[in-house]
């Protein structure tokens, strides 16, 4: 109940109820592209200065080979799963949109960490950024796969009405090699690594320097993005009618099975209870906006109301009012 009382939590609590009531409020898509560039750009500098306090260790390569192995396990064995709940399209983006992670998430999970004086490494911003594409790329390869062992007719329709041309497959115009380059030259992603290596080069006195913008200003402009959020939330619940409840529950118990794998490779190489926490964070976490936006022309055979509307109206919600504080305790708990 305590993480509820936090100002940023509350913003976002009240976004999802002014959704449901359905209220004229809403933050212009400007501001809100703005406020996520903010949050990127502030906890790419605040982990670059932390890197360059503590330096680059053994500790951090095993943390961020921990992360690299949860970005390809944890996919692979949704796909298994899903794959015989739903389409094979389907269980492809909606695995890869849950091996994903969510920047927003992890963001909303360092803040509550910082208000409980929870100490936690610089690099989990790195782990952040790398664990973005390996999903993508192994969701691009199946699907191409896929698409080699069933033939689409030419001039079949897709799902919202486009039609295949002769000799062409879906998505066949977007190449692992476009997929590549895309996900690791995203701008959010070239952002915060941008941020963190000018964090590390600057050190305390580029901190000093910066705290005004990235210190002060972040736990205000963190509330005022969650509030979008809410608002976002609430909205996609709808997409949600009348799917088959075995979904919902994925929505609900997948993450708990993924931070439950984190916390174990966790255990498994001794990390601090703050990385162990953002390490099940992250595996727990599912992306609503990069993933979601390469699926739809990735992937287009599958259903985007299916991924979009489990990871932003169920996942996202649960974890920042419940996951967050949960996965943080128990990470005291069992590496304490």
């Amino acid at each position: 109940m305590q993480s509820l009382l936090d100002p940023a939590v509350l913003f976002f609590v009240f976004g999802v109820a002014a959704g449901l009531v359905r209220s004229n409020l809403a933050i212009p898509t400007e501001v809100s592209r703005f406020l996520s560039l903010y949050l990127l750009m502030a906890l790419g500098l605040k982990g670059g200065f932390a890197l360059a306090k503590s330096g680059l260790t053994a500790d951090v390569a095993v943390t961020i080979c921990c992360a690299l192995a949860l970005a390809v396990i944890v996919p692979a064995i949704g796909y298994q799963v899903l794959r015989r709940l739903v389409s094979g399209f389907d269980a492809v983006a909606i695995s890869a949109t849950y091996g994903s992670v969510s920047a927003v998430t992890f963001i909303t999970a360092t803040q509550y960490l910082d208000g409980r004086g929870v100490a936690y490494g610089g690099h989990m911003a790195a782990a952040l950024a790398l664990m973005e594409s390996p999903a993508i790329i192994m969701a691009v390869i199946v699907a191409n796969s896929m698409r080699r062992s069933q033939a689409v007719p030419a001039g079949a329709s897709l799902p919202g009405g486009a039609a295949t041309v002769p000799g062409s497959s879906p998505g066949a115009g977007m190449s692992l090699g476009k997929i590549l380059h895309e996900s690791f030259t995203d701008g959010a992603q070239l952002l915060l690594l941008g941020s963190m290596a000018i964090g590390l080069a600057t050190g305390e006195a580029g901190m000093a320097a910066m705290q005004p913008f990235s210190g002060d200003l972040f736990k205000g402009m963190l509330a005022f993005f969650l509030l979008d959020m809410g608002l976002m939330a609430a909205r996609n619940l709808g997409e949600l009618r009348g799917r088959p409840p075995t979904l919902l529950a994925y929505a609900v118990l997948a993450p708990v099975a993924h931070a439950s794998l984190a916390l174990a490779l966790a255990m498994l190489v001794g990390l601090s209870p703050g990385d162990g926490a953002l390490l099940m964070v992250l595996a727990a976490s599912a992306s609503y906006i990069a993933v979601p936006a390469v699926l739809r022309y990735a992937v287009p055979e599958a259903n985007p109301s299916l991924y979009f509307g489990m990871s932003l109206g169920v996942t996202f919600p649960l974890n920042i009012l419940l996951g967050i504080p949960v996965y943080s305790g128990v990470a005291s708990l069992m590496l304490g």
